[in-house]
């Protein structure tokens, strides 16, 4: 019975649920301007954090936020560069520490060859 009632449907391309009783949420409106003065409009929640950048919408530049009709200064912040490896890694340990554990490795390493092991 349940097929009958789907018959000549196009599954998939409609949907049978109804927007009746739905509540959405507050939403805003912001306005991004690249460097070649598109003004991309994005739509957010209410209570979401707003971007200070958002690539433009015409052109694969990156666009900052307007507020009254100006661009907004962006936070130093904003511009992460990636760190490297080395740069983590001097985070955690000391360059002496480091030195000390490379001897440690390379004393390892050279004693097991001395011995007539295979590398790890």
């Amino acid at each position: 019975m349940a097929q009958q009632t789907m018959r000549g449907m196009r599954l998939g391309t409609q949907s049978l649920e109804s927007e009746r009783g739905v509540n959405y949420s507050a939403r805003v409106t912001h306005s991004y301007q690249c460097v070649n003065n598109h003004v991309s409009e994005m739509i957010f929640s209410a209570d979401a954090e707003i971007p200070q950048t958002w690539q433009c919408k015409h052109c694969t530049a990156q666009a900052v936020l307007l507020e009254n009709g100006k661009l907004v200064k962006l936070d130093a912040s904003e511009d992460k560069t990636p760190r490297s490896h080395w740069e983590m890694l001097l985070e955690r340990r000391s360059r002496e520490e480091l030195e000390e554990i490379l001897q440690e490795r390379l004393d390892y390493i050279r004693a097991r060859r001395a011995g007539g092991q295979a590398d790890l």
